[in-house]
């Protein structure tokens, strides 16, 4: 397998520090609004890599973090902490408006089918590991303090601009929009590790420390949370474009730093998601999010597909009219799927088609390929039943619910062409078990499950009422 590695600028072939075996950091949500589908854009990429590592056979311990404090509003560390202005938007607290917006993170990533990682921490859990670090990086000459914060030193170490020959110039603060400058810095490229001093006095979480009472930069919490769970070496590192500067860019300094040796190896960067007017954003007046489509009548599914379809380093343009293609051309795979029959799998065809599938994903993640893989596998000379299972390999890579999503389209179909009267002594009997178990006589309505179930209908109690499926 290949893939570009950001830190190089080069496509290497993957081969991780212990055989068999993968270390996987992503950079988690700042929880202090929803997830927009730009953002959402990265982690299912991520989530592609995950799952095809382990359809590749890797056992892969995946960690991410989730940022509850430290996130500020400027690149050189000034600005109010994002969370903090969540919680004043909706009058509530830091930690009400983390876990709130936690819980909608993972529901839209269950929506859009990625995986949870296997240990997600909030920074808010590790203190302890962020003092630890600090006290080492400042007893090594790493990190100095000034003017009531702790910050890392950038000219203590042999490079700094790892990922790009920035010009001294281009690091100046006032570059980058909202970016005010830090007088207490000995080096423009300087950063906070811990703040016990901001132009805020009304910042709400606060802990204990060496040098007063503060709270972490943001940049310390992902190498901590990293070499807790992963240890002193990292085999991929993941997060947006627009995190490699300056958030990858220090966290590499500082790793490195306390470490005394090359941290990670290979690093995985998605492009942008663009709206028309440029990159998507909470604060641009684009913020579009999986409800909103939801809202609209669009299955996540369909915008999973929509990211598929492009290479993972191309940026993505998001128009209405390319989510209606993206979603047509979704339906229309799920029909014609719907048509497949049960039948015997022809191994060597299984083995040939599929080796195509793989060759798409080692070049780089080629996600667009493996969806043209996909409906080759369609257009094959082999058996339906060869199909299903190559449909139902890719998927676990994919994700895309092909086979269920095929099978409710069987299901619709099954009960559109069914005779009515019968349909309507099958909802009949529903109403008469509904009936029966409000009377709390539970014999009468297995027996009218079991009746059913013998015609070939299969009963779903749901919390909203009981849904039944035709059985083909």
């Amino acid at each position: 397998m290949k893939l570009y590695n950001s830190l190089t600028r080069e496509k290497e072939t993957f081969v991780p520090r212990e055989p068999g075996r993968v270390s996987m950091y992503t950079c988690g949500p700042t929880v202090y609004h929803y997830a927009h589908i730009g953002n959402l854009r990265t982690y299912i990429m991520e989530d592609v890599l995950e799952k095809y590592l382990r359809y590749s056979g890797y056992d892969v311990k995946r960690v991410m973090n989730i940022t509850d404090v430290g996130h500020l509003t400027s690149d050189a560390d000034t600005g109010e902490d994002k969370m903090l202005k969540g919680a004043r938007r909706e009058k509530k607290t830091v930690l009400e408006i983390a876990q709130f917006y936690t819980d909608a993170f993972f529901a839209d990533c269950k929506k859009l089918n990625i995986r949870r990682p296997d240990i997600v921490e909030p920074a808010t859990k590790c203190i302890g590991e962020f003092i630890k670090v600090i006290k080492k990086l400042l007893a090594d000459g790493h990190a100095y303090e000034a003017g009531g914060n702790v910050y890392f030193d950038t000219s203590t170490i042999p490079q700094y601009n790892v990922f790009h020959n920035f010009q001294e110039e281009d690091l100046q603060e006032g570059v980058r929009e909202g970016v005010e400058k830090d007088s207490n810095k000995k080096n423009k490229a300087d950063f906070v590790l811990w703040f016990t001093k901001s132009k805020f006095d009304d910042q709400e979480l606060k802990w204990n420390s060496p040098w007063g009472l503060g709270y972490p930069g943001w940049h310390i919490e992902c190498s901590c949370i990293s070499m807790k769970h992963l240890g002193e070496y990292l085999d991929i590192h993941c997060g947006g474009v627009d995190n490699i500067f300056p958030h990858h860019t220090n966290e590499i300094a500082q790793s490195e730093a306390y470490l005394g040796h090359p941290w990670c190896k290979y690093w995985f960067h998605v492009l942008h998601l663009n709206t028309s007017s440029g990159k998507m954003s909470k604060s641009s007046g684009e913020f579009l999010t999986v409800s909103l489509l939801e809202e609209k009548g669009y299955d996540p599914m369909a915008y999973r597909f929509f990211c598929l379809q492009s290479h993972y380093r191309k940026s993505l343009v998001f128009t209405w009219e390319n989510l209606d293609n993206a979603a047509s051309a979704y339906d229309k795979l799920l029909h014609s799927i719907a048509k497949l029959k049960d039948e015997p799998v022809d191994a060597k065809a299984f083995a040939s088609l599929r080796e195509s599938f793989r060759a798409a994903l080692d070049n780089d993640l080629n996600t667009s390929l493996a969806i043209t893989a996909l409906y080759d596998v369609l257009k094959a000379d082999t058996s339906d039943g060869t199909k299903l299972a190559l449909l139902q390999d890719f998927d676990e890579v994919l994700s895309l619910h092909l086979l269920e999503g095929a099978a409710k389209i069987r299901e619709a179909q099954a009960v559109e062409n069914a005779d009515p009267a019968w349909i309507a002594q099958i909802e009949e009997q529903i109403a008469r078990r509904a009936q029966a178990k409000r009377e709390k006589d539970f014999a009468t309505a297995d027996a009218i499950r079991a009746s059913l179930l013998e015609q070939g209908v299969l009963l779903e109690d749901t919390p909203s009422g009981t849904t039944y499926k035709l059985k083909r």
